[in-house]
């Protein structure tokens, strides 16, 4: 796009109620925050198990810059793979059962260095409909045969695989989809991918933490193989930032010499690495918190039981609350916050056409009667 195009741009943007402008949070991530000088009750955050601000993990941070100082100052293959980050990922990969794990700046990062790095032009990549950004983006950039399937569709899957002649094959899925909340049939996709001699990437970012114990998705259904290669990110109910990568030792090797991201990104800093054991420890201990969502995501699902938000009610903490057209959406986020609730309006292309909704993050720091309060202010605006 020229320069000159721009302002055009956007103003067409706006008037398609698509233009985007951030808010800025002027206190610690958390059920109540201040954005620009205004106090809200926050149902927008991923910080499912209010981990973000908890005073040990605060405490870890604190401690790890006064180890080893604010940045890692270079790529993990020159000088920025510090022993933190090493006991990082040798923790994360016990923690999830995997052989081993390699640390990422970000979700986006490692899913963009795992597909590109096992598929090319001669390959190809099955993808559900739904998938984040990110995975759609590596399925683009590694060129191979870029095939989508129908949102959690086995049969659809099958026809594709089947119909396939590429040399490697790779299913790539989130196993909870962030816009709605619902979730892959992952031992279905691995039971799919032996069949198919494909592998299964698998983007854990809002499983992780909250689902199998806070060992995640695959946990939760008892997966092991060395098909299955393993994503969560550690921004989400880790607390944290950045994400890591599990699954066999060749697979991690590949990935160092391989992965472009992990390649050419300077490594995380290393006060965040050496956080992450205090998250694990949290995140082992947290199964109150987990209980804590999964009351309130129950509680949603019975208060929504007769309404026509009903069938996007989940068992996860995302619960997605269809407005339809974007401009309504964007009145119903904005008669939320002039009541003290912050819950904003997504729309496409984040979300499908004609799909603009309320997007609704439970934290284990809600108290029942703050989510009671939202939903009976969403339910009298479809009376």
């Amino acid at each position: 796009m020229r320069l000159q195009d721009l302002s055009a741009a956007l103003n067409e943007l706006d008037a398609n109620h698509r233009l985007r402008r951030r808010a800025t949070l002027e206190s610690p991530q958390g059920v109540d925050i201040v954005i620009e000088g205004q106090s809200y009750l926050s149902f927008a955050s991923n910080d499912y198990l209010g981990l973000a601000d908890h005073p040990a993990l605060v405490r870890a941070l604190q401690q790890g810059v006064e180890r080893w100082g604010a940045g890692s100052g270079a790529s993990h293959l020159l000088t920025g793979h510090s022993e933190a980050h090493q006991r990082a990922e040798e923790a994360l990969a016990r923690f999830v059962g995997r052989e081993a794990a390699l640390l990422f700046g970000s979700g986006y990062a490692a899913n963009l260095a795992v597909i590109t790095s096992l598929v090319g032009r001669d390959d190809a990549v099955f993808a559900d409909k739904l998938n984040h950004a990110s995975l759609n983006d590596g399925c683009l950039l590694s060129r191979a045969d870029f095939q989508r399937f129908r949102h959690n569709d086995l049969e659809h899957l099958e026809q594709l695989l089947a119909a396939s002649r590429a040399c490697t094959k790779l299913i790539a899925v989130d196993a909870v989809y962030s816009m709605d909340g619902d979730e892959a049939p992952l031992p279905a996709l691995l039971a799919l991918a032996e069949r198919y001699d494909a592998w299964l990437y698998v983007d854990d970012a809002h499983g992780f933490g909250v689902l199998g114990g806070g060992r995640g998705s695959a946990a939760e259904h008892g997966l092991a193989s060395e098909r299955l290669i393993y994503m969560a990110t550690l921004g989400k109910a880790a607390g944290l930032a950045g994400a890591f990568v599990a699954g066999s030792r060749l697979l991690a090797e590949w990935l160092v010499n391989r992965g472009r991201t992990y390649i050419f990104s300077t490594a995380q800093p290393p006060a965040l690495a050496a956080a992450v054991e205090t998250s694990l420890r949290l995140i082992a201990e947290g199964d109150d918190r987990r209980e804590r969502l999964r009351q309130l995501a129950a509680r949603c699902r019975e208060r929504l039981a007769g309404t026509h938000f009903a069938d996007r009610a989940s068992r996860t903490p995302i619960q997605a609350i269809i407005m339809g057209e974007d401009a309504h959406a964007i009145r119903q986020a904005e008669r939320l916050k002039q009541q003290g609730f912050w819950v904003p309006a997504i729309r496409p292309p984040t979300v499908p056409e004609n799909s603009a909704r309320l997007r609704i993050s439970l934290s284990a720091q809600h108290e029942p009667a703050q989510l009671d309060a939202l939903l009976d202010l969403l339910l009298q605006a479809q009376d």
